[in-house]
């Protein structure tokens, strides 16, 4: 009998901790079809009348990540900086999402003269491929192009 009630005290305890009635307390589940983690595998640049088709699986590799507010980017060579490919390129800061568009707001970058643009890109979302289209304008160092990008989510 003495255990009977102790697992009903321990019911009535453990039910009162349930997490249902305490909204701040409720993990949030994002609605943002661009939350995660997404791998680069193409993209072609387009300035003026020259077309450049890039395979970003082929010795580089570069991620893009996105919560409900920020998004970050890493890219980086796969010689591990030991030869003419050497490349490291990182940045991020917030966006936007409005319907199939949104815009970055690069608030870090180690090209500094991309910090503090804004961008805007089309997005669409075909089962795991995201694909963006935007248009690239920096003044101050003369770049005016059409960026067009490939990626799949990673589990």
């Amino acid at each position: 009998m003495k255990q009977i009630k102790l697992s009903l005290l321990g019911l009535v305890f453990l039910s009162s901790c349930s997490l249902s009635g305490d909204k701040s307390r409720q993990l949030k589940t994002s609605v943002n079809p661009l939350v995660g983690t997404w791998q680069l595998v193409a993209g072609i640049q387009i300035t003026g009348d020259d077309t450049v088709m890039i395979d970003y699986t082929k010795g580089q590799e570069m991620i893009k990540m996105y919560n409900d507010t920020h998004f970050a980017f890493l890219r980086h060579d796969l010689s591990q900086g030991k030869d003419s490919t050497a490349i490291f390129v990182s940045g991020g800061g917030r966006y936007e999402v409005k319907k199939d568009k949104y815009f970055e707001h690069l608030n870090y970058c180690n090209y500094r003269e991309w910090e503090g643009q804004k961008f805007e890109l089309a997005f669409t979302i075909s089962g795991d491929t995201l694909t963006t289209n935007s248009i690239e304008k920096i003044d101050a160092i003369d770049l005016n192009q059409i960026n067009i990008e490939k990626l799949v989510r990673l589990q």
